[in-house]
C-alpha cells in the first residue's frame, strides 16, 4: 500500500491527480504542469516534499563517522550550513545522494530520497560504531515543504523575523514561521530557482502550508513540474540518472568526490577508476533542434551509423527552454557539440551534447553570479 503525506487531504481539495513515487501517493499536477512549471519560474510554487526521508545523526563521532560514509567533506561544515553529497558502496556505485545539515556542533540532519529512505537506514545502521554516535530516524514525523521561485524571500519574510533576506546558498537556521515554533529553515532545493525548505513537525504541517497559500499568493506544484524544473538545471534523479551500477565520475559528480580527505567507504574503487583516466561513459547533457522533438527516458542512443551507444535516463520538454532536452549516457570519447540520435516513429532524430544547466537565467543563477 502507497503511503500518503500528512498533507494528502489538502492536495485532494485542491484538485491534485496524484501518482505513485518512491512507495508514495504523491500530487503529481494540480490543474497544469506547465502552468506549475511557469509559476516557479515567473513568481513561486509550493511543493509537498514530506516524502523524503530525515534522520538526525549525534554524537562526539558524528562528524568523523560521517566523513567515512559520505563522499563530501564533512569537516567543511560548520552549524548552519549544509552540503550536498553522496553514499557509495565499496564498488563505488551510488546508493543515495542526500544533502547533510550540520544544526549543532554534535548534531547533523541527513535528508534522503524517499524511494531510499529504508536502503539507507539500514546501511547507515550496519556501518554504525559501537559508541559516540548515535541515529534517529524523524522522517514519520517531520513534514517538509519548499517555497521556491523568484518572490518566495518576499512571501516568506512576511511570516518569519528570521533573517531570511541574509541567508546564504545551503544554509539553515531554525526559528518561528507563521506562529509555528521550531521551523528549521533552509536555502537548498532542486528548481534552479531561490528556494527555501521548511522542516516542521508533522502535526503543524498542514498550518504552515495553508499559511504560505494565504493570499493567493503561492501555486501549489506537483511532481511533473518538479521534474521539469530539475531537468532544465541538469539536476539528477536517483534512480534514474544514477544508482549502485554508476559511479559518480560517470555522472559529473566527481566534484562531491574528496578523495584526499581520507578512508570512506568507496574510496579505493573511486580512486581505481581516475587512474585508469576516468569511467568509459559519462553523463551528458542532450537538446533537440525543436519542442517538437522530445526524448524520453528509457530510449537508446544511436551513433552516426546508428549503433547504439547508450541511453537516455531522463527526457522532457524544457517549458522554460522550448526545446527537448534530456540527460544520456554516451561513450567518454564524445565531446560537447558533437550529435547522437535516437528514432521516434521509425524516423531518426538528432540531439546535440551540451552542458547542462539547459536554462542560463533563473533566480538561484542570479543570486550567485551577484556573488563572484
Amino acid at each position: 500500500m502507497l503511503k500518503k503525506t500528512p498533507l494528502s487531504s489538502i492536495h485532494t481539495k485542491l484538485g491534485a491527480t496524484f501518482t505513485a513515487f518512491g512507495g508514495w501517493e504523491m500530487p503529481l499536477r494540480y490543474k497544469s504542469e506547465l502552468a506549475e512549471h511557469q509559476a516557479v519560474r515567473g513568481f513561486a510554487g509550493l511543493f509537498d516534499l514530506s516524502h523524503m526521508g530525515e534522520f538526525l545523526v549525534r554524537g562526539p563521532k558524528a562528524a568523523s563517522w560521517l566523513n567515512t560514509i559520505l563522499t563530501n567533506d564533512i569537516s567543511k561544515l560548520r552549524p548552519g550550513k549544509a552540503q550536498y553529497t553522496l553514499m557509495v558502496n565499496q564498488q563505488g556505485g551510488v546508493i543515495d545522494d542526500l544533502i547533510v545539515y550540520q544544526l549543532e556542533a554534535e548534531l547533523f540532519m541527513l535528508v534522503v530520497n524517499a524511494a531510499t529512505t529504508q536502503k539507507d537506514w539500514e546501511w547507515l545502521q550496519s556501518h554504525l560504531p559501537q559508541s559516540g554516535v548515535s541515529l534517529e530516524n524523524i522522517s514519520d514525523q517531520t513534514v517538509l515543504l519548499a517555497i521556491s521561485g523568484p518572490q518566495s524571500e518576499s512571501i516568506l519574510s512576511t511570516l518569519t523575523s528570521l533573517p531570511v533576506s541574509e541567508m546564504g546558498y545551503y544554509t539553515c537556521t531554525k526559528g518561528t514561521v507563521a506562529k509555528i515554533s521550531g521551523v528549521l529553515v533552509s536555502t537548498t532545493g532542486y528548481t534552479g530557482e531561490w528556494t527555501y525548505e521548511l522542516f516542521v513537525r508533522q502535526e503543524e504541517g498542514a498550518a504552515l502550508w495553508e499559511a504560505l497559500q494565504a493570499g493567493g499568493r503561492v501555486s501549489p506544484a506537483g511532481l511533473a513540474a518538479r521534474n521539469t524544473l530539475r531537468l532544465e538545471m541538469g539536476y539528477l534523479l536517483y534512480g534514474a540518472d544514477m544508482d549502485e551500477e554508476t559511479t559518480p565520475l560517470e555522472v559529473g559528480l566527481e566534484w562531491v568526490v574528496k578523495l584526499e580527505k581520507g578512508e570512506f567507504i568507496g574510496r579505493d574503487a573511486l580512486r581505481l577508476q581516475k587512474q585508469k583516466g576516468g569511467p568509459n561513459r559519462r553523463l551528458v547533457g542532450l537538446i533537440s533542434e525543436s519542442n517538437r522533438i522530445i526524448p524520453r527516458a528509457g530510449m537508446p542512443l544511436l551513433d552516426e551509423a546508428g549503433q547504439v551507444i547508450g541511453r537516455i535516463t531522463s527526457g522532457s520538454i524544457g517549458p522554460s527552454v522550448g526545446r527537448g532536452i534530456a540527460l544520456g549516457f554516451v561513450p567518454a570519447t564524445y565531446s560537447v557539440g558533437e550529435q547522437v540520435y535516437f528514432m521516434v516513429r521509425e524516423q531518426r532524430m538528432s540531439l546535440n551534447i551540451t552542458r547542462p544547466p539547459f536554462l542560463q537565467e533563473t533566480s538561484l543563477l542570479q543570486r550567485q553570479r551577484a556573488k563572484l
